[in-house]
């Protein structure tokens, strides 16, 4: 069931492409204070649900409240209200970061002296002070990576929802961005989506798991870690991974 108290309020997600069935009906309610791990295999349908979630890919069935707002009947106040990190962060790679996060602003609204102090706080968020004057193009992948998480706080929105965010970094920035994601999750309705099992238990007060478009888990890491047998004392969460993932996926080759 949604939640009246959710910042993200999405019930029945479904979407195909031909005859691939992506997303098979995922229910996705998160409140404010809450940093919620999307896992699952490549292919699952994570990224299809995440652009769903944002708009940015129209839905087959299902609805979207974003903040308490239907995303198809006012879908520009709807996504006011949401920072996205895509996946891969594309951004112009000919601009400079500095440039590209004043062109962000822009489009957001913003105008005067407020450009600039929205551009210097997100570059200070996510420590891009050493290139901010850099071509994206030449950018590392790690900064790059960064350079998108800065656009997606530029506005300070209520919703996060990062594919990735950690993609990329070397253990120094993985640690600063699971910081930040921990300080930011407080006030904010979070969801990413990672490959890094180790991420749930680092940062996420809730991991919900899909493979083959349906949701096999949703529940706090503390629930997902009471699933593995005592005698797992090593990989305890990759092990619950694929026994939750791999069991559905040969319940779906048998129908």
């Amino acid at each position: 069931m949604g939640s009246e108290n959710a910042l993200i309020d999405a019930m029945g997600l479904r979407k195909s492409f031909g005859t691939l069935e992506a997303v098979r009906g995922v229910d996705l309610c998160v409140a404010r204070g809450e940093v919620v791990g999307f896992l699952g295999p490549n292919g699952a349908g994570k990224s299809t649900t995440m652009r769903m979630l944002t708009g940015y890919l129209s839905r087959d069935a299902g609805s979207v409240k974003i903040a308490g707002i239907n995303l198809d009947e006012n879908p520009l106040e709807a996504k006011r209200n949401i920072g996205y990190l895509p996946e891969g962060a594309p951004a112009y790679m000919e601009m400079r970061v500095e440039d590209f996060l004043a062109f962000v602003a822009r489009v957001r609204g913003y105008r005067g002296g407020t450009i600039r102090e929205r551009v210097d706080r997100a570059i200070s968020r996510v420590h891009l002070e050493p290139c901010r004057g850099q071509r994206i193009e030449t950018l590392s992948k790690g900064y790059k990576r960064r350079t998108g998480i800065a656009q997606a706080l530029l506005h300070d929105p209520p919703v996060l929802i990062m594919d990735e965010p950690t993609d990329g970094l070397d253990p120094n920035q993985k640690f600063e961005v699971r910081q930040l994601v921990r300080e930011l999750g407080k006030t904010r309705a979070i969801v990413l989506s990672t490959h890094i099992l180790e991420e749930v238990d680092a940062v996420c007060t809730r991991a919900i798991i899909i493979t083959r478009g349906e949701t096999v888990f949703d529940g706090s890491p503390k629930d997902l870690d009471s699933r593995v047998p005592r005698d797992v004392t090593a990989n305890r969460l990759d092990h619950v991974f694929r026994t939750l993932t791999l069991a559905k996926a040969a319940n779906g080759k048998s129908r």
